[in-house]
C-alpha cells in the first residue's frame, strides 16, 4: 500500500506516456462491453483513468482501491461525474453483498495479489447472474519464456508480480477458477494487455 501512495502523483506518466496506446485500447474494449443501464464496481482503480473512461457509458460506477493516494488521484478526474462513487476498498474482501453489479472491473492487478483466486472468488459473489467479469492485465510478450524488464523493474521499485502472464496461458487461469464463458482480447504493445471477459 505505502508503494501505491508514492507512486500516486507520477503513475499516470506511465498509464499515458510509456504504455498510452496499450491502456487506451484497454479503456476502450471495457467501454464496448458496457450498458447504459450497468450498475459497475471497479476494483483496483488506481489513478482512475479506466473510472474516468466508463463513466459516461454506465448508470452507476462504485471505483474502489486500497491506496488513498490513488484514490484521491480518482476523485480528482471524476468530479464531474455524479454517477460515480470512489472509495476504499479490498479486492480479498468486498463489503458489498452477494449479486449487487451488472459489471465487475479489476484492470492490472491479478498478477500483484498473493491469492488471485480469492479476488475472483469475491468479484464472482458481487457480480449479478449473466452479468460480466472484465479483468485485463499485462503480460509478457509470448515465447520469450523471460520475466518481461518492466515486471523486474517494478518489482525492484515495491509492486512484486506474483504471476507472469502471456496471452496463451491467461485464460487456462479463469478456467481453473471453474469459469466457462471467457473471451480473451490481445493488446499487443510496449507492454502487452490481455483482457478477460468473462459472461457469468
Amino acid at each position: 500500500m505505502k508503494f501505491w501512495d508514492k507512486v500516486a502523483g507520477v503513475y499516470d506518466l506511465f498509464g499515458y506516456i510509456l504504455n498510452g496506446k496499450v491502456n487506451m485500447e484497454m479503456c476502450k474494449v471495457i467501454e464496448e462491453n458496457i450498458n447504459n443501464d450497468d450498475c459497475v464496481l471497479e476494483c483496483a482503480c488506481g489513478t482512475g483513468m479506466i473510472t474516468k473512461q466508463i463513466a459516461p457509458k454506465c448508470h452507476k460506477l462504485v471505483a474502489t482501491d486500497f491506496s488513498e493516494g490513488m484514490l484521491k488521484q480518482t476523485e480528482k478526474k471524476c468530479r464531474s461525474f455524479s454517477n460515480v462513487e470512489v472509495k476504499f476498498g479490498d479486492i480479498l474482501n468486498i463489503e458489498y453483498p452477494d449479486e449487487s453489479f451488472d459489471v465487475v472491473v479489476a484492470a492490472n492487478v491479478i498478477h500483484l495479489l498473493d491469492h488471485p483466486y480469492k479476488a475472483l472468488k469475491e468479484m464472482d459473489r458481487v457480480c449479478k447472474r449473466n452479468g460480466r467479469l472484465i479483468i485485463p492485465t499485462y503480460v509478457n510478450n509470448e515465447n520469450s519464456g523471460k520475466t518481461s524488464l518492466f515486471a523486474k523493474s517494478v518489482g525492484k521499485a515495491g509492486a512484486d508480480f506474483k504471476r507472469q502472464f502471456t496471452f496463451s496461458n491467461y485464460k487456462d487461469f479463469f478456467k481453473e477458477y471453474g469459469f466457462e464463458d471467457i473471451e480473451t482480447i490481445d493488446i499487443p504493445g510496449r507492454i502487452p494487455c490481455a483482457i478477460a471477459v468473462i459472461r457469468k
